[in-house]
Parts: C-alpha cells; sequence; structure tokens
C-alpha cells in the first residue's frame, strides 16, 4: 500500500484523499483483499458508486462529494466550467437512487460551486475539495454521537442482531448501527452481535463480520431465516439496523429483509431500532410509499461470486430494499438524539433545533 496524505478522517475510513486524489476501499473485494481504487475521472467514482465498490448512505454521499472534485480536475482546460460541473452531477445523481444522503450531497456540492464558479476552475475546484473534506470529518463527528446516544438504550450484557453492513465501511468513517454495537461494547454493555449474512451480497457475512473482527467485539454470523427462530428461543435483546432513506413519518427504506426482521422483532417484543444521521431523513418525502427502491441485476440472485446457484433460465427479481413501516420502529437514533413515536414531530422538532 502506498504512502498518502492523510484524509479527515482520524479513524478507519473506506474513503481517502491523497496526492492522487480520490482513493476507494473496493468492498467487492472484501474480506478475502485489500484493495483501493484509483479514481481520477468521474466515471470511476459512479462506477464504484454503482457496483458497490463504496456502499452505504453515509459513505456514498461523502464520495460524491469528492466525485465533484474529481470532475472538476480531470476537465479539459477548454472545457466549460459549468458544464463539466453538470455533466459530473447528473453522471453522480443517477448511480443509486434509493440511498438520500448522494442527493443531499450533491445539492450541497451545488451551492458551493455557485458561489465559487466564477473565480475560475482552481478557485471552485479548492472551494469543492475543502467542502468535501468538513463533509468527510463531520459525517465522522455525527456517527460517534450516534453510536453515544444509541449506548445509552443498551443495558449490560444485551444480545444484539443487525442486518447489512453499517460500520465505517458504510460512512465516512465509526458507522451508524455498528457504531452504536461499538459505543455499547466500549461502554460495557454489549453482550455479543447476532450477524444477518445478507443476501444476495452478503454485506452482512463479508463486510460486518470483517468489521467486528478489528473491533474485537464477539460474534455470531447467521443466515437471514434464523432471525426468527434466534428471537424465538429469546436469544435477541435488541435489534439496531441502519437505513438508506428515511420519510418525514419515520418510514424507512434499508437493505431487503430489513422488514421481515422488524416483523418479527415486533411479534417477539424485541425493540427494533434504525439507527441514522439527520442527513438521512428526507422530509420532502411523506411516507415510505413515495420512496424509489432501486433493482439491481437479477445475476446477483442466481449468482454468489461468479458461481451459478440456479438454472440457466431461472427468473430472479434483485429488490435492493425494502420500506419498514414507522410503527414497527421502536426509535430512531440519529446524532441529535434519539427519536420517539410520533416521528413527525419528533424529527420536526429534531431539524427544528438544528
Amino acid at each position: 500500500m502506498t504512502d498518502h496524505n492523510e484524509s479527515p478522517a482520524s479513524t478507519f475510513s473506506p474513503i481517502r484523499w491523497g496526492a492522487s486524489g480520490l482513493e476507494l476501499l473496493d468492498q467487492t473485494r472484501l474480506p478475502r483483499e485489500e484493495t483501493w481504487l484509483d479514481c481520477r475521472l468521474p466515471g470511476d467514482v459512479a462506477g464504484a458508486i454503482r457496483r458497490l465498490s463504496v456502499r452505504g448512505a453515509p459513505a456514498i454521499g461523502v464520495t460524491a462529494a469528492y466525485g465533484l472534485v474529481v470532475g472538476l480536475q480531470s476537465g479539459d482546460e477548454d472545457h466549460d466550467l459549468r458544464e463539466r460541473f453538470e455533466e459530473t452531477w447528473e453522471l453522480l445523481a443517477a448511480t443509486r437512487p434509493t440511498a438520500v444522503n448522494l442527493r443531499w450531497a450533491l445539492d450541497q456540492g451545488r451551492e458551493v460551486f455557485e458561489r465559487h464558479a466564477d473565480s475560475g476552475r482552481e478557485a471552485a475546484t479548492t472551494a469543492l475539495l475543502e467542502w468535501a473534506h468538513g463533509l468527510h470529518a463531520a459525517d465522522i463527528e455525527a456517527n460517534r454521537r450516534l453510536g453515544a446516544h444509541g449506548a445509552t438504550l443498551f443495558t449490560r450484557g444485551d444480545r444484539v442482531l443487525t442486518h447489512c453492513n453499517t460500520g465505517a465501511l458504510a460512512t465516512a468513517g465509526y458507522g451508524t448501527a455498528l457504531g452504536v454495537i461499538q459505543s455499547s461494547w466500549a461502554d460495557g454493555k454489549l453482550g455479543m452481535v447476532w450477524v444477518d449474512e445478507t443476501r444476495p451480497l452478503l454485506q452482512g457475512a463479508r463486510l460486518t463480520t470483517w468489521e467486528l473482527e478489528r473491533l474485537g467485539i464477539p460474534y455470531r454470523l447467521v443466515t437471514d431465516s434464523s432471525a426468527g427462530s434466534l428471537m424465538s428461543r429469546e436469544l435477541v435483546d435488541r435489534i439496531v439496523v441502519g437505513a438508506d432513506r428515511i420519510a418525514a413519518n419515520g418510514d424507512t427504506a434499508n437493505k431487503i429483509g430489513t422488514y421481515t426482521v422488524a416483523v418479527l422483532a415486533n411479534r417477539h417484543g424485541v425493540p427494533f431500532y434504525v439507527a441514522a444521521p439527520l442527513s438521512t431523513i428526507d422530509r420532502d418525502t411523506p411516507t415510505g410509499s413515495e420512496i424509489p427502491i432501486e433493482e439491481r441485476d437479477p445475476g446477483e440472485v442466481t449468482e454468489v461470486f461468479g458461481t451459478t446457484i440456479a438454472p440457466g433460465e431461472a427468473a430472479a427479481a434483485n429488490f435492493a430494499f425494502d420500506v419498514t413501516p414507522h410503527e414497527l420502529i421502536t426509535a430512531i437514533i440519529t446524532d441529535a438524539g434519539v427519536l420517539e413515536p410520533p416521528f413527525e414531530e419528533s424529527i420536526a422538532r429534531a431539524f427544528a433545533a438544528r
């Protein structure tokens, strides 16, 4: 691994800005190998987001911020600056429609660009890079606050179940739901973690276990279909998951399978928490029914790491996310505190207090 200038993150981050520009940890190669991607062109950044080399709503937002900088840096000198920015903006905006942090970051980036565009390419690029560094650092700090707030909900020895991956890999650093787990472990409250494998791309099996190993937190990996059995045997004390978008009423879009876990938690009386920064709450989306749900390549269902597991003619559907209704959510843990039902009111108060 080559030396590089340190990014704003003082903790492990899957995103770094060095002397050569933007580098992203290729999460499709984990846990087998740690490979960093050099992103010299906007298409490199968009491709990394689209194929899940970088993933998780906060991480996607920060990556897109740096992607705008890459777009301006890589443009020809005679290429119109505003045209280059718009091309990059549109390319990045089209990558992942469900993750609200993507559009949130890109809209902020447009405001920064517009304030400095008349001063020329160098001034606009410098301003965007400073803003992206600030967004990177702010996300890590927000996640640390979120983790501390979430840890107050735990009691000593708690066994927690989580779905998909929500640690440093899914953010600019530290994590959301896994940040809560990490903070609870540091406070001496956490007993162990049940990790859903999270089909079809196995983010739990590949990524959450990799992070828990690094953190020294005890865990056991289980199939997604084990969740109900674990709860029925009273082996789960609480559940913490992340979010890709939270509607104004608290309805939450997260990795496919989250809704199933929430229904089971409701059936068995297990507290079900969503952990996400305020930036993941989309107040312009009234309910979960308005959240766009991404559909991905059916081949991700019929193949596992290039090995076909279904007949060649098998038809498949691959919904990347589902929506958990707000009435199944015990609380939403944010960087501004723990929000409780009715969520429409607690969300409005949280934004008003900012």
